[in-house]
């Protein structure tokens, strides 16, 4: 829908043979008279050029059939679900019924102290790549933050006798 803003035509390829998007943004998008849906597709290849018209199209392979062709296209954006890749942290890290990991209200600090999430893999709302660069930043002040704060620790608790023992110190 957004980009129909900027061009005359959308193609919509899509690997299945309906959407799962909520059902009131899936009635814009089949009632919007600038945009087409190609079903059981996936994009093979971006066609293009060397010149300055850069993509020409795209190679469409039929999910079911294998069946290859193509389409022209001046532009391409590619856009794949919204499920966070956050697999490698199952178990080990709190995550939603959606799979995205859960952060302390208006941080990126996770329940276990010093691992911290940033980005796509705890924004369900936004996903964006600008989110995640913020957020990443976020979470690396509260990382330098955490450090600092166990580097005062330690320099207020001196070690005791028997570790000092331990490494030859007194």
């Amino acid at each position: 829908l957004f980009l129909t803003n900027f061009a005359s035509k959308v193609t919509v390829v899509h690997r299945r043979d309906e959407f799962r998007a909520e059902k009131i943004l899936q009635e814009r998008l089949f009632a919007h008279p600038k945009i087409e849906v190609i079903w059981n597709n996936a994009i093979d290849e971006v066609v293009g050029s060397t010149d300055p018209m850069g993509v020409t199209g795209v190679k469409l392979k039929h999910t079911e059939t294998g069946e290859v062709r193509e389409i022209p296209a001046d532009g391409v954006f590619i856009a794949i679900g919204h499920a966070p890749a956050s697999e490698l942290f199952r178990g080990q890290l709190e995550a939603d019924s959606a799979g995205y990991l859960k952060v302390e209200a208006g941080s990126a600090s996770t329940a276990i102290k010093g691992v911290f999430a940033a980005g796509d893999v705890t924004d369900d709302v936004y996903r964006q790549a600008v989110t995640a660069a913020g957020m990443g930043c976020m979470a690396a002040l509260e990382a330098a933050r955490l450090l600092a704060e166990e580097d005062h620790e330690k320099a207020h608790h001196p070690i005791s006798h028997q570790e000092a023992a331990k490494i030859g110190v007194w």
